[in-house]
């Protein structure tokens, strides 16, 4: 197999046409937009279903596809398992009411029918009590049984603990000693200091 190379050439007449000699390195080369919670995108994304009602809405008044999407995505972070009502998504949302009434009663009607609990999809995690192991669909499960550690160095769970705890207790003494350490030249100074004022008047 072989991999074509092109041929080197010199004496191009075109070369100072594609590179001007005037380049100069700039200060920065890689340019990082920091992120903002305004140009943040909303979670949810719309369906044909939605587009189709704000298409509908647009002719009665303006509203955008990205407007719609956040504040739906409003709604939803708002409400977990008890859906937000009319006043509070008044508050949650900063538009007109007719609009807010429009969107939330589109927003309520589609939640009752939707089977989830969310119309954010999100992963599936175990209840807190426990209850959900059975289902295959969980992510995240707490582990039942206790921590594998070496038999063969009677290394068990209980200390591991302890020797954690030990190491936190003994970095917590080193933090207290350098603080006491710095109190100490702190007094030291103030001593040296008074001593000057006294014999300076």
């Amino acid at each position: 197999m072989v991999i074509p190379v092109p041929e080197a050439e010199s004496n191009i007449t075109y070369y100072d046409s594609l590179y001007p000699g005037d380049y100069k390195m700039p200060k920065q080369l890689i340019h990082i937009q920091p992120f903002s919670l305004d140009t943040e995108q909303p979670d949810y994304d719309l369906d044909s279903d939605d587009e189709a009602f704000v298409l509908k809405l647009k002719k009665k008044m303006e509203i955008s596809f990205l407007q719609f999407e956040e504040m739906i995505d409003r709604l939803e972070k708002g409400s977990g398992q008890q859906l937000v009502s009319l006043p509070e998504a008044k508050l949650l949302l900063k538009e007109d009411d007719e609009l807010i009434k429009e969107v939330f009663d589109y927003w309520s009607r589609k939640r009752k029918n939707s089977k989830a609990n969310s119309l954010i999809p999100n992963v599936k995690q175990e209840k807190r009590d426990g209850s959900s192991t059975s289902d295959p669909y969980v992510a995240f499960r707490r582990r039942t049984e206790k921590m594998q550690t070496r038999k063969n160095r009677k290394n068990d769970e209980a200390s591991y603990e302890k020797m954690l705890k030990l190491r936190r207790d003994l970095s917590r003494a080193v933090t207290i000693l350098e603080m006491i350490k710095r109190r100490e030249k702190s007094k030291r100074e103030l001593l040296h200091l008074t001593l000057e004022i006294f014999e300076k008047r």
